[in-house]
């Protein structure tokens, strides 16, 4: 054992045991370590002591943590760093699997489809750093780890901290060099120090052309003469070398290599849209014969002589009469702490805006024109889908509790109806009915009360999932857009318009949201792009051609478009990342201190699941392109990821080995269960369908038997139960009234059930027995409860209240007893509004829950279009 691995054991003992050396790179030198607190193996990378001698451990520290803020699914996140013996050292997950250079160094050229995918998960990576401020520098096979067959970019901005520390300018005096010859961009390679983020895009083409081709653009015996090559050389096209890699494939590589980096894609989204061939409206290059090199100062000088005698003409050159101007675009700025977690929607006279917040404090928002600040709608908590009556008095929304409408000035909401339209939001068609959505198509609810009127049904043989975004027109119609059964495909959905008085139905064009104003739809396109299409009430019929009014805006899985239109002319739109809070799990004891469960771990969750033995943690997790299932080892940092295609896939619960992962898949024609095991390559397995019924709210029974769910129809919301030896059997009614049942939880002995109501007015938390001889009925909360969950044990029983973790002691015995309720601690730091937003950690250690990411806010902005038609004379905006 050498002096320094010595030297490092003794230093980390605490935290980490040293069990041998992996390996030496161009900065540091990598250990195997075991990390005791967390049970897991880790990547100890010291930084080698004549670098830290000229850059300074603790500059190089303090830059290296913005590195820590990086949270993504293939990025191989920064798990703690310190100084050591005048050295640094920083600690990275251990990834089981191997590089993508020790993968080309065994097959050379990778099939297209696996390298395209490859460079499409290394592109998401770089994107989400780049939109926070980080380029890595330094991307090449050997920083891309594989892991379950999905790429894991690592060492992201260790090259960044050296340059920010001041140690890219001495790097020569240690022999070492930031970045590698056969990736670095010509700017990088000509020693440029402000890199942007085409740097990276470059670097990743040229990683891609060598997985497709067998090795990278440029070769040669040294350093120097490879950089020479990069600077002056066109790359060889790589068709003559491949010939059945697809053009687009091709043109986006060759454009990705471009020797200025304006000629390159402006992000890595645009260069993986483009390798899938989804990249409109953008030149891209083409396969070409190489061009002396000399010529691009030549080229690049004439074409800003030419810039400039055109410019100084524009302004010189007397002024014609030309278009009307276009319409003023003012970004509206929201606070951090009211941002917007769902639907929007402006008041008819476009005063006022309204949305929901999700995060510690769920609620509906309402920001009026001149004023500053947005403030909350008292009697919205949990809020969702907020919807303007047409008279703009009015906010109708969904809730735990149902359809509710509140005054827009203040005062109680008046509670509408028990269901809740999770498909998509709430239009009203006059001023007494409100139009929702379900799974079998569009429906009319009167706020008087009453029964609900089918208007639409869905044609799920023709391939149609469900009808939904609803809006009124005059004349008694109501646009509608049709989804697809493969939600993530934008371009299959349609803008159709219904006519209540026949309830005859037409399909207009493609589209995924439209909204009627004077004269025109505005309708939102499958790549954001806001159109003005002219369009007659009276016959209900496009009369014109499109014209764009916007670009960008945000659309989300399920083809929701962040648009509110006024009929007065103002139009809000959002654009960027769609908004949804980004989350962390959280280990929270009973008294409410809350730790990192895992660090290198956030999403977009919604659920959350833990292995009987703690080890594992299953989530639902949204995507822009679907809703899926991800499995983590606590321990080892492996993530596993699988999703039924084109469906919904939510409510995952462990069996009761921990083998298997049971979730729901959703879409219009599968309503269904299935079982997964986390890690296998098998495809998940289907157990049962629920015909006309959506499963939700799974829980397992202690010996692994009896799957009990709730089943919603358009009639009811019942807990059921499965036997898991005879799935095809029918599920077994075990709580079934006119309330709404769900949340069920069995009691690990397997004599009670617990589950949350409305049967009250509200949810409140109800435990019944299992014994179908009993008739027992037990109410536990009393002043609002939902989400019961029971102690490892039995002898306790959680629950959700109004704003604390609440708990009822439950003595052992043949009776069912209830001790007296009491809070453990505040849940306002804690997001726990989905329907399993926290899991209870074995041997009672407390909770496993979720917490927004205080490091990373929603990419999303708002724009106000004051007069949208304000530039469409002459056919364009």
């Amino acid at each position: 054992m050498t002096d320094a691995v010595q030297r490092l054991r003794s230093a980390l003992a605490d935290r980490y045991r040293i069990e041998r050396e992996l390996g030496q790179g161009g900065m540091a030198t990598v250990y195997l370590a075991h990390d005791l607190k967390h049970g897991r193996k880790v990547a100890i990378k010291v930084l080698r002591p004549e670098l830290a001698a000229v850059i300074g451990a603790e500059r190089f520290l303090r830059e290296i943590q913005t590195i820590a803020t990086l949270q993504h699914p293939h990025i191989l996140g920064l798990i703690d760093s310190g100084e050591l013996s005048g050295t640094a050292y920083y600690v990275m997950p251990f990834v089981e699997g191997e590089s993508l250079r020790d993968r080309l160094n065994r097959e050379k050229q990778l099939p297209i489809g696996e390298a395209v995918r490859l460079a499409t998960e290394v592109a998401a990576a770089l994107d989400y750093a780049h939109r926070h401020g980080v380029i890595h520098r330094d991307i090449k096979p050997e920083n891309v780890m594989l892991h379950d067959g999905s790429a894991l970019v690592a060492d992201f901005g260790i090259a960044l901290a050296v340059s920010s520390a001041g140690g890219a300018s001495r790097m020569t005096e240690t022999g070492m060099s930031l970045g590698t010859p056969h990736y670095m961009s010509p700017e990088q390679a000509m020693g440029e120090r402000v890199l942007t983020a085409r740097s990276d895009v470059y670097a990743l083409g040229a990683m891609t052309y060598e997985m497709l081709v067998g090795e990278p653009p440029f070769t040669g015996p040294t350093a120097q003469a490879i950089v020479a090559r990069v600077v002056t050389e066109e790359p060889r096209p790589l068709l003559p070398q491949r010939r059945s890699i697809p053009a687009e494939v091709e043109d986006a590589v060759l454009t990705a290599l471009q020797k200025l980096p304006a000629d390159r894609f402006g992000s890595a989204a645009e260069f993986a849209a483009a390798l899938g061939g989804k990249l409109e409206g953008r030149t891209v290059a083409r396969t070409r014969a190489a061009r002396p090199a000399w010529r691009l100062p030549a080229l690049l000088g004439a074409a800003l002589a030419l810039a400039a005698i055109l410019a100084v003409w524009g302004w010189a050159r007397p002024s014609r009469a030309g278009p009307a101007p276009s319409a003023w675009r003012t970004e509206i700025v929201l606070p951090d702490s009211a941002q917007p977690s769902g639907a929007i929607d402006l008041s008819p006279d476009g005063t006022a805006l309204v949305y929901a917040v999700g995060g510690a404090h769920p609620a509906l928002w309402l920001r009026r024109a001149g004023t500053l600040a947005p403030v909350p709608l008292a009697g919205t908590a949990d809020g969702f889908n907020p919807a303007f009556s047409p008279d703009g008095r009015r906010i109708a929304f969904n809730g735990p509790e149902g359809i509710r409408v509140v005054p827009r000035e203040g005062g109680a909401p008046e509670r509408v109806s028990g269901r809740t339209t999770l498909l998509t939001g709430i239009a009203w068609s006059d001023q007494d009915h409100l139009v929702i959505a379900d799974q079998h198509g569009l429906a009319r609810i009167p706020l008087g009360g009453g029964a609900a009127e089918p208007l639409t049904t869905v044609d799920t043989a023709a391939g149609d999932l469900y009808h939904g975004d609803a809006a009124a027109i005059p004349g008694g119609a109501i646009l509608f857009a049709i989804a697809p059964k493969d939600l993530g495909d934008l371009t299959a959905y349609r803008i159709a318009i219904l006519d209540t008085a026949t309830r005859r139905t037409a399909v207009l064009m493609p589209g995924v949201r439209a909204r009627y104003v004077p004269g025109h739809l505005l309708v939102v396109r499958a790549d954001g792009t806001l159109l003005a299409v002219p369009f007659d009430p009276a016959h209900r019929r496009l009369t014109g051609s499109p014209v764009p009014v916007a670009t960008g805006v945000t659309l989300s899985f399920g083809g929701a478009a962040s648009l509110a239109v006024a009929p007065a002319g103002q139009v809000v739109y959002g654009t960027g990342s769609t908004g949804a809070p980004v989350r962390d799990f959280v280990r929270v004891r009973r008294d409410g201190k809350a730790a990192p469960a895992d660090a290198g771990w956030s999403g977009e969750f919604y659920a959350v699941a833990i292995s009987p033995d703690g080890r594992r943690v299953a989530a639902g997790a949204m995507t822009t392109t679907t809703e899926e299932i991800q499995v983590r080892d606590l321990a080892s940092g492996a993530l596993s990821r699988f999703s039924v295609p084109g469906t919904q896939n939510r409510n995952p619960v462990f069996s009761s080995d921990g083998a298997w992962v049971y979730f729901t898949a959703i879409s219009g024609a599968e309503q269904s269960v299935y079982q997964k095991a986390p890690g296998s390559a098998a495809a998940p397995r289907l157990l049962f369908h629920t015909a006309n019924a959506v499963p939700g709210d799974l829980a397992l029974s202690a010996d692994g038997h009896t799957l009990f769910y709730q089943q919603w129809t358009t009639a009811a919301s019942d807990i059921l139960a499965r036997d898991l030896d005879h799935p095809a059997a029918p599920g077994r009614p075990i709580v079934a009234t006119p309330a709404r049942e769900e949340a069920p939880s069995p009691s690990p002995d397997g004599r009670w059930l617990a589950f949350q109501s409305d049967e009250s007015g509200s949810p409140e938390v109800y435990v019944v027995p299992l014994d179908s001889a009993r008739s027992d009925r037990w109410q536990i909360s009393t002043a609002g409860g939902r989400l019961p969950r029971w102690s490892s044990d039995g002898r306790e029983l959680f629950y959700l209240g109004s704003d604390s973790m609440m708990t009822v002691a439950v003595p052992a015995g043949p009776q069912f007893v209830a001790g007296s309720r009491h809070g453990l601690f505040s849940t306002k730091p804690f997001a726990v509004t989905d329907p399993a937003g926290y899991a209870v950690l074995p041997r009672n250690e407390g909770f496993l829950m979720q917490a927004e990411h205080p490091g990373v806010r929603p990419g999303r902005r708002f724009v106000l279009i004051e007069r949208w038609d304000s530039g469409l004379a002459g056919g364009r905006p």
